[in-house]
């Protein structure tokens, strides 16, 4: 009992359900490891006690707790609520309003006789403004207390009106003028033509997070070194000012690496290769060391200047590590002793012997700032409602800047994943490392704050990889397997509080990904916050009754409503069976090849006979084409605010861009779109397709004949 209460006191769980009727026991064990890695030592039953004990005081005996969220509008948060007639609280705005709005006073008075059950406000309280305060408290007996307050909107802003937009990996999209992967440049002229000819309100791309560097990289985007700041190989670098007043050498140099670029472009499209990450971050990397050398302009400088203050001590951490990386490899655990310490005096000395990299890895973040910012504004001025719609990994990799940078934020020892379930038996270890719940709350959730402000700075919108993660997360002790692992919850009021808070100075829509299993109320709780969840066809089915596909208006309105992921196969794949014949040869069906292969055909079989009782594939069964316009005509006809189309659908693309469960049998992360003979195809040639065009005239005309759904607001 004991250990089970020092559990639930640091919102660690003893039990998890993986299905409505079956509770299984976390292991001792592995709650103890979970516990040592939040700082509290639960290794004997005699610290345990202690452990108790010291968490029971501190409860009980504290005036707040380290943050505290009040929703504006809303009543006053319990924490408050309970302070003693006579506290004086003072709520003194958050830096940067220190100057112009005064420290706000408020006194406690007594409670009126209740009335009814509905929770008031007291006349006593003043709400402060939106944003993250400092507030203090002090009781008529002189004890004291602070805490970071959080002051929210209800919501999240909105997408005005319904609207539809391409889902699509940049790295997959090369123009005729990448350098062997898609990049910044080629995602603002994705937008401005989809804005401008078809009418689209949005461009969802990957996590453009920085990678961990080093031969080969890893190339998935949501195992990143930082979530903070984004990867300069998305940069286009002719785009660059200083690129055109490089002198004649570096000229010639700069030639000679563009044609090494337009040789891996050309066996990526042409030649059956793979896309290289590495390959293309070695000549863009020569290239923006020569274009390094040029002199900023004044203009330019002094906007460089204004983001290095902007980003300040998170900026200059990242840039130090990623020079620390380049002499010591990128694995930071086993530089130098000193040098692990990013506050350490040896650290401090490396900041002025690598002066001039620390300088270069900070001006490739403004280099990437800076596009993202002309890709945003592309899309916007192409008349896109939202834009670029921007995706959060749940994790960054254990080995990463992040992790360096912020030690005391992450729970060393432990991973992020997923338990055991009807549809994996032995769970699943991402290989993540969590952010500490007890280390965020205490901080005000400052790593949080910075990482989402950064992210939604030049965002329409922000989807959120596995968005339950706000609540709780599955924890599994390095070396142990994923089922011996454990939930751990976060403060989900304080996360969603920040998360709306971000947004809503952005002007941001956010996107949940809440597929899988979600514990319940958390689509709930979403979507009384305005974030939307994210819907995709082929899961769409009556669960609780039948079985069936679910009616198109049965489907939820807040949401994204796409027929794939990058994580699942192409519609064409999926409508075919094509999916089924992959995993077979790759090793990963459950079952036979036969029975699997049945089961698809019937699932999709009562998918197609759903679209042509609703009238949505006049063109009559046996069609690929018009059946993947069917199932798009299908997806406008339900009341989904956003609908997604997966910008391989548009040329009839086979593969997946990544398969769950591979990692040297399937070439993950690294296939350029191609059409449906398996030839890959440049920006220019997707959007001049004629399978694109008579798609995307589906989705125009479904658009155009759509009404906003019930209580849509513009943001």
């Amino acid at each position: 009992m004991g250990l089970s209460r020092l559990a639930a006191l640091h919102g660690v769980a003893t039990s998890f359900s993986p299905s409505a009727d079956v509770t299984v026991s976390v292991p001792d064990g592995t709650v103890t490891a979970v516990l040592a890695a939040l700082g509290v030592d639960a290794a004997t039953p005699e610290e345990v006690a202690r452990s108790l004990a010291a968490a029971e005081s501190t409860a009980t005996s504290r005036l707040l707790p380290p943050t505290v969220v009040a929703w504006s509008g809303e009543p006053l948060p319990a924490a408050l609520a309970a302070l003693q007639s006579g506290t004086v609280l003072t709520v003194d705005p958050e830096p940067a309003d220190t100057g112009t709005t005064p420290p706000l006073r408020m006194r406690v008075l007594p409670a009126p006789a209740a009335v009814g059950e509905a929770p008031v406000t007291p006349s006593w309280w003043t709400e402060p403004p939106p944003g993250v305060h400092r507030l203090t408290v002090r009781t008529p007996d002189r004890h004291h207390a602070t805490a970071t307050l959080v002051v929210a909107p209800a919501r999240v802003p909105q997408p005005p009106g319904r609207t539809h937009g391409f889902l699509v990996q940049l790295y997959s999209l090369l123009s005729a003028r990448s350098w062997g992967m898609g990049d910044l440049a080629d995602l603002a002229d994705l937008a401005a033509w989809a804005g401008r000819t078809q009418g689209s309100g949005f461009v969802q791309v990957n996590p453009l997070h920085a990678a961990v560097p080093g031969r080969p990289t890893d190339p998935s985007p949501y195992r990143p070194s930082s979530r903070r700041f984004p990867d300069p190989v998305h940069l286009h670098i002719e785009s660059i000012p200083e690129y055109g007043h490089v002198d004649e050498p570096g000229r010639a140099a700069l030639d000679d690496l563009r044609q090494e670029a337009a040789a891996l472009r050309e066996a990526v499209l042409n030649k059956g290769a793979l896309i290289d990450r590495d390959a293309v971050w070695e000549l863009k990397k020569q290239a923006l060391e020569i274009v390094h050398e040029v002199p900023l302009t004044p203009g330019r400088r002094a906007a460089y200047c204004d983001f290095l203050a902007e980003q300040g001590q998170a900026l200059e951490d990242h840039a130090l590590w990623c020079a620390l990386a380049e002499v010591h490899g990128p694995q930071w655990r086993s530089w130098p002793e000193g040098l692990q310490d990013p506050r350490s005096a040896r650290s401090g000395r490396a900041r002025a012997e690598l002066l001039g990299r620390v300088d270069f890895h900070c001006r490739l973040a403004w280099l990437t700032d800076t596009q993202l910012a002309t890709a945003q504004s592309a899309a916007r001025e192409s008349g896109m409602a939202v834009g670029v719609v921007h995706d959060l990994a749940v994790g960054v990799h254990p080995d990463g800047a992040d992790t360096w940078a912020q030690q005391d934020a992450f729970a060393h020892g432990m991973s992020v994943g997923a338990p055991p379930d009807a549809f994996n038996a032995h769970g699943q270890d991402w290989g993540l490392p969590p952010w500490r719940p007890d280390a965020l709350a205490a901080s005000g959730y400052a790593p949080y704050r910075s990482l989402l402000r950064g992210l939604l700075a030049h965002a329409g919108a922000l989807r959120i990889d596995h968005v339950m993660g706000l609540f709780r997360l599955w924890w599994v002790p390095e070396g142990r397997p994923p089922t011996e692992g454990t939930y751990v919850s976060h403060d989900a009021e304080a996360m969603l509080a920040v998360l709306v808070l971000e947004a809503y100075r952005a002007g941001a829509v956010v996107i949940g990904e809440d597929l899988g299993t979600v514990e319940p109320g958390v689509r709930e709780a979403l979507a009384r916050r305005g974030v939307l969840g994210t819907s995709v066809l082929w899961f769409e089915r009556d669960w609780e009754g039948t079985g069936r596909p679910l009616g198109p208006e049965r489907w939820r309105a807040d949401c994204v409503a796409t027929a794939t992921t990058h994580d699942l196969p192409s519609t064409a794949a999926r409508l075919t069976g094509e999916h089924v014949t992959l995993r077979h040869r790759l090793g990963l069906l459950a079952g036979e090849l036969e029975q699997e292969a049945a089961a698809d055909a019937a699932d999709t079989a009562e998918w197609m006979a759903c679209l042509a009782r609703l009238r949505l594939l006049p063109e009559g069964e046996g069609d690929e084409e018009a059946a993947v316009r069917a199932v798009h005509r299908f997806l406008l006809s339900t009341p989904a605010r956003m609908t997604g189309v997966w910008l391989p659908d548009t040329v009839g693309d086979r593969r997946p861009q990544n398969l769950p469960g591979t990692w040297d049998q399937y070439p993950n992360w690294r296939l350029p779109v191609a059409d449906a003979e398996g030839h890959p195809v440049t920006l220019e040639e997707i959007t001049a397709s004629p399978r694109l065009h008579r798609l995307m005239a589906v989705m125009t005309e479904g658009s155009e004949s759509r009404t906003a759904p019930p209580g849509a607001r513009p943001s």
